[in-house]
């Protein structure tokens, strides 16, 4: 039997009305859901993203026309990503790495051939990285630490990959920042 999915995220999003009183403007799943066919439970969920700041707060809801893996110029992106235990064979874990920058993270900067981890990249960003759920392993070029529910990863630009080693599913939140080198 395979591992059980986690249940989709549920994004509840507030608002204003015409005489400035506050209200839930949209609550269930995001409009920008992505999934890669060939690494089964592996799940993007871009909540939200800004534009450069400061951000307007009625800022319409942009999310749907997010692509690749950075947010927008100036701006951040929420994203919240189920990742599956990774594959045990090498040659399925490179080849599902491939797949998964191929089709959502192209604007990455993806190192499939480098020997520590087929995941490697880099993204000129700060990310704030929590864990929600399960277990990670953050692979840097000189060390890895393990992440565990409630525990938060300040990631600066640096190369680095993510690895399940678990045997259960894991959920972690990024909120990407724009950055520069």
């Amino acid at each position: 039997m395979g591992v059980q999915p986690l249940p989709p995220v549920r994004r509840v999003v507030t608002g204003e009305d015409d005489h400035h009183r506050s209200r839930t403007v949209a609550d269930g799943a995001s409009p920008a859901v992505r999934e890669v066919p060939e690494r089964p439970g592996y799940r993007v969920t871009n909540v939200w993203a800004t534009a450069g700041g400061p951000t307007p707060v009625d800022a319409p809801d942009a999310i749907a026309a997010h692509q690749g893996i950075a947010p927008p110029p100036g701006g951040t992106i929420l994203r919240i990503i189920d990742i599956p235990p990774d594959a045990t064979d090498s040659v399925e874990r490179k080849r599902q790495m491939a797949a998964t920058f191929g089709q959502l993270y192209r604007d990455a900067d993806h190192h499939l051939e480098n020997t520590t981890h087929p995941g490697m990249h880099r993204t000129d960003t700060v990310d704030y990285a929590i864990m929600l759920a399960g277990e990670l392993v953050s692979i840097l070029d000189e060390d890895e630490t393990i992440l565990r529910a409630g525990d938060v990863l300040i990631q600066r630009g640096t190369n680095h990959a993510w690895a399940n080693r678990s045997g259960k599913m894991a959920r972690i939140a990024f909120v990407l920042i724009d950055g520069k080198r």
